[in-house]
């Protein structure tokens, strides 16, 4: 078997590249044939060799062998599209995640999950070809929770998702390239903007964060920067803006500065959230992940600098936000 690497490949290790080519191979055999049935440009390559664009890879073993290695599913998953899209190019597509749908699958739920509608749009739509792509299969490079609604960005080519990746990524340096902005309503009036600095660590075998004072000796660090939108009855409307990404971060850090998102049943108001279930069936916080703001891009995806994607906030939301006094004013 005699293939080339593109794109999708480029800067890629061997290993990974061939056990995506052949999926029902275990990597312990990948390993085995790397060492005595592969070539790199007629030589010899370990597993770590990162390929570049244009290097022929050849496969020495019987015809029957290496068709069952290779066989895998020749279409994408046939899924209703249940999110919107909000932006596409030829490199990148932006999202707007419906509640209740996973991005990614878990053991609740492996098919039906944003990715895998994703990939089936861009199927229908040509936007990716399986079994032509190479090695590569769309994936988002920011997730937001299965409750939790709005903008997800995915790449639709290798170069593009490592670099979208990467300026993602960046917050975490110090240097944002990507600025993330929700919208909630807490319970309590907040009145000033508010910068919240912690230490994040998680609870053993829990899917629980807990904050930590900012100069505790362990976990990582959180910092949510909160703006007051409209302050209602005893409520407040407050865009958050991740300054680095945590899990639970936006959540965990309000409740402990006093202000838990309504209908959060894992840090939030007990007394609140039934009264929340009630009047508006609400069982889940009511958070939206609304605008992303791209401060400067890098790679092939630096054509995107100065782009705001925006995804107006579900209609339940808008509702509860005017019920309890809150102004739905966005910039």
């Amino acid at each position: 078997m005699r293939f080339e690497a593109g794109e999708n490949e480029d800067g890629r290790r061997l290993d990974r590249v061939l056990k995506k080519t052949f999926p029902n191979s275990p990597l312990s055999f990948i390993y085995r044939i790397i060492r005595k049935d592969v070539k790199v440009n007629g030589r010899r390559a370990s597993a770590e060799t990162l390929l570049n664009a244009g290097d022929v890879i050849e496969v020495f073993l019987p015809d029957e062998q290496l068709e069952e290695m290779s066989r895998r599913r020749a279409d994408a998953p046939t899924l209703k599209k249940q999110f919107k899209v909000v932006y596409e190019d030829e490199n990148i597509l932006v999202v707007d995640k419906p509640f209740g749908l996973l991005v990614h699958g878990d053991e609740t739920e492996k098919k039906n999950t944003l990715t895998n509608q994703v990939i089936s749009y861009l199927a229908e739509s040509g936007g990716f070809l399986p079994g032509r792509t190479g090695t590569f299969v769309p994936a988002p490079v920011n997730r937001i929770d299965r409750n939790t609604t709005g903008l997800v960005i995915f790449g639709k080519n290798l170069p593009a998702t490592r670099d979208l990746a990467s300026m993602m990524r960046g917050r975490e340096a110090g240097n944002p390239k990507i600025e993330k902005a929700y919208l909630t309503i807490v319970r309590g009036e907040v009145k000033d903007r508010m910068e919240l600095r912690s230490r994040m660590v998680r609870e053993s075998g829990k899917n629980i964060s807990k904050a930590l004072p900012e100069d505790a000796a362990k976990g990582v660090m959180m910092l949510t920067e909160v703006v007051p939108l409209s302050v209602g009855k005893g409520y407040t409307l407050i865009e958050a803006k991740l300054l680095t990404g945590r899990t639970h971060q936006i959540r965990v850090q309000l409740a402990e500065a006093g202000f838990p998102v309504i209908g959060d049943r894992k840090y939030g108001d007990d007394k609140v959230n039934r009264g929340v279930s009630g009047s508006y069936g609400l069982t889940a916080q009511l958070l939206h992940a609304y605008r992303l703001q791209v401060l400067s891009g890098e790679g092939r995806m630096e054509y995107i600098k100065g782009e705001t994607f925006r995804a107006k906030p579900p209609e339940r939301f808008a509702f509860i936000a005017e019920d309890l006094g809150c102004r739905m004013k966005l910039k």
